[in-house]
């Protein structure tokens, strides 16, 4: 099972929740996020809420009732490789992004 950073927020029962290789999985199977499709060129927050019927959503609007989890996917990371030449005979460089990585995604935890 990969590992993700977990910050308790608060003490006491929180959302039940499974990491399984790129994806997240909370309560019994109630919602599954693919944190690599969430992957951007910049940090990403995903609120996680429990619904006026006791669901699991992401976001606040709408039905969410009560505050349980955050997950923070931080920014696509690059290597950057050398290819060719530019017209001004110049190296060249091209970002390659670096393939995700769970471990580097963070939950917060809040009481539910």
């Amino acid at each position: 099972m990969a590992k993700i950073k977990v910050v308790e927020k608060m003490p006491g029962n929180h959302i039940q929740y499974e990491v399984k290789g790129k994806k997240i999985i909370f309560g019994d199977d109630e919602l599954s996020v693919n944190l690599a499709s969430r992957e951007r060129d910049f940090e990403v927050s995903l609120d996680i809420c429990i619904d006026s019927e006791n669901g699991v959503v992401i976001g606040t609007g709408g039905r969410a009732q009560k505050y349980a989890a955050q997950i923070i996917i931080p920014a696509r990371r690059y290597d950057v490789i050398e290819d060719g030449v530019d017209e001004n005979g110049e190296s060249r460089e091209v970002p390659i992004p670096i393939d995700f990585d769970v471990t580097l995604c963070t939950i917060i935890l809040w009481e539910v």
